[in-house]
């Protein structure tokens, strides 16, 4: 059970169910926080109203008496997407919180990319960070608690795992998966 109760990481709870270019006039960002800011700069931007997703995923700790402690970590550290207007940008810049914004060139594929990820934490499986993508098979899971993830096939210690990936940030999380599960995507 986490200490503190656990925060909106996703603001509107609709944000990434929106149809690409629904909202012309905002733009989808990369923003890369100053260390351990992501969970500051979502309370700030949700203070202002500005639309933001922080993937967050459960971590277990360990003390040193073995007191296991849960808590609400960010699957990629430092990062943050917000999607917003030039002038939202800029109050995420005024925070001082924030290193670098980088604007996605493909906010489709980004919108896609999150999509899966959402659906992969939802499932609440143990998750695998994977950076520095290489590349692997394509794949789409045909049935179970993931059915519909596309993703790629890479192999971990002599495990199968499926690879969900942003590639706008060169990286992703992979869960362990059988790969009868899974079935080639033909590109």
């Amino acid at each position: 059970m986490p200490i503190l109760k656990e925060e909106p990481s996703l603001y509107p709870e609709t944000l990434l169910d929106r149809l690409p270019g629904e909202s012309p006039d905002r733009r989808w960002y990369a923003v890369y926080t100053k260390a351990r800011q992501e969970k500051a700069l979502a309370r700030e931007l949700l203070k202002h109203d500005v639309p933001f997703y922080l993937p967050l995923i459960k971590k277990i700790n360990v003390s040193r008496g073995g007191r296991r402690r849960a808590s609400l970590a960010p699957l990629f550290a430092g990062y943050l997407f917000l999607f917003g207007a030039e002038s939202e940008r800029i109050k995420a810049l005024t925070t001082n919180r924030v290193s670098r914004v980088l604007a996605a060139e493909d906010p489709e594929r980004l919108l896609f990319d999150l999509r899966q990820l959402r659906q992969l934490i939802a499932a609440d499986a143990p998750l695998t960070i994977e950076r520095r993508l290489s590349a692997g098979r394509p794949v789409r899971v045909r049935r179970g608690a993931f059915a519909g993830l596309e993703g790629t096939v890479v192999k971990r210690r002599g495990e199968t795992r499926l690879l969900i990936s942003v590639d706008f940030l060169q990286q992703g999380a992979s869960v362990e998966i059988d790969d009868f599960l899974l079935e080639p995507l033909d590109l």
